[in-house]
């Protein structure tokens, strides 16, 4: 009995050693391979019960089990779409086939890392076909409130090349000079006008033509100004008609003394501008405050626009699209605009190496991983998102290189003592 339970253990020996060799070979074949984590084979002894003081081998089994959680360093790559994540963490991803396969939403998998490149439809897709998931952005660049313990709203990351995008224009800061000799007696009262560009709702090119008329007196000087807006957008129609006054005073002369509203919306002295209505909406006009140093003055005999500032920007077409270390994908325009279009979270488990191991180097959530849960990457327990970066092999060539040579030594141990007891068992059998 205890000779055949000697040949029993070694026969377990072989088989528990051929599958370390096995575990071996796969982690110096993924060597090269972006992402990939060691597999890992446990040794246990099995111990039987004892009778009548007899000793019997049990032999050992294996427990194998994949280093999900062990990260590898990162390299730097020349692509903005190569992704890694820097510390714990996972990207959310879906086979491209479950995504154009139409039936409900496709399946969650969990990355550390891809190099993904927009395909035809403009989808950020690795060449082994999964499909980078994120959140897509509202029009005014917010992420919406999803479920952070589902993954129902996720969207394939689409960057189109002939993806358009503009900003309507909703504020101008005006800066410019009115002549002070132009609200004196005898002066011309001829007006000045200013022409400022402004983008509406859809893009297009329009203008606000503003137009000072000064106030000239019989005697004196006034130095008072009425400025009208109109909108190019609405011919024939003024949206807005102000009283300026200015200071002639030793320590604030040129400067706004007042600001009375004709028509239009009320000048706000605090913030000092004021909200007309052109075609498009309501658009904010900063003349600057009473008393400050900015925005409009009346000083010498010169009309000079100084400074025009103001948002929004003409339509553009995308040029490229990059990730932040909060996940959030930007998109560039060659209008010189940049837009969040998405929001990449990081998706976190309580144990990593419990998770199920799929090909192409992703994972599956399942009962021994726990539950997942959604975070906004560099908050709670999880890293950031690095772009231009793929995450090496974990395998350590070196050391795997001397976990072979031992499994080399153990499995001839082990064939030896096979060889032993054989030869045992003959030599029974030759006392017949």
């Amino acid at each position: 009995m205890t000779i055949s339970s000697s040949l029993n253990a070694s026969v377990a020996g072989l088989s528990a050693n051929a599958t370390r060799l096995s575990a071996i070979s796969d982690n110096i074949a993924n060597s090269g391979t972006f992402g990939y984590k060691r597999a890992e084979i446990d040794f246990e002894s099995l111990v039987l019960a004892q009778f009548g003081g007899r000793y019997t081998a049990g032999g050992v089994t294996t427990n194998s089990q994949r280093l999900i959680d062990q990260n590898s360093s990162l390299v730097n790559t020349s692509n903005p779409t190569d992704l890694a994540v820097g510390g714990r963490g996972f990207l959310p991803v879906s086979l491209i086939s479950d995504v154009e396969g139409g039936d409900g939403a496709p399946q969650m998998l969990l990355t550390t890392t891809g190099s993904f490149r927009p395909d035809s439809n403009g989808r950020l897709v690795t060449a082994s076909g999964l499909v980078l998931m994120g959140w897509p952005a509202n029009a005014d660049q917010t992420i919406p409130q999803f479920s952070r313990d589902t993954a129902d709203g996720l969207q394939p990351v689409q960057i189109s090349a002939n993806q358009l995008s503009g900003e309507p224009t909703t504020k101008v800061d005006l800066g410019l000079n009115l002549p002070a000799t132009e609200t004196e007696t005898g002066a011309s009262g001829d007006t000045l006008e200013l022409s400022v560009e402004y983008f509406d709702n859809l893009g297009k090119s329009e203008n606000i033509l503003f137009t000072f008329t000064p106030t000239v007196p019989a005697t004196g000087s006034s130095n008072e100004w009425t400025v009208t807006l109109t909108d190019t957008a609405q011919p024939g129609v003024t949206i807005g008609e102000y009283t300026l006054q200015f200071e002639d005073s030793r320590t604030a002369g040129g400067r706004l003394q007042s600001v009375t509203d004709v028509s239009g919306g009320p000048y706000d002295p605090v913030t000092g501008s004021f909200i007309v209505n052109v075609a498009g909406g309501p658009m904010e006009i900063e003349i600057g405050a009473i008393g400050g140093n900015t925005g409009l003055t009346q000083l010498s005999d010169s009309f000079a626009p100084l400074q025009i500032n103001k948002d929004g920007s003409p339509v553009g077409n995308l040029i490229s699209a990059e990730v932040d270390p909060n996940g959030f994908v930007f998109a560039t325009f060659d209008s010189g605009i940049t837009r969040v279009i998405y929001q990449i979270p990081l998706v976190d488990v309580p144990n990593p190496n419990g998770m199920t191991s799929l090909a192409q180097q992703t994972y599956l959530p399942s009962t021994d991983s726990g539950t997942f849960f959604l975070w906004d990457a560099g908050t709670g327990p999880t890293g950031e998102v690095v772009s231009f970066a793929r995450e090496e092999s974990a395998t350590d060539v070196a050391g795997e290189l001397t976990s072979m040579i031992q499994t080399q030594r153990a499995y001839s141990s082990n064939a030896r003592v096979i060889q032993t007891v054989d030869e045992i068992l003959q030599e029974t059998t030759n006392l017949v």
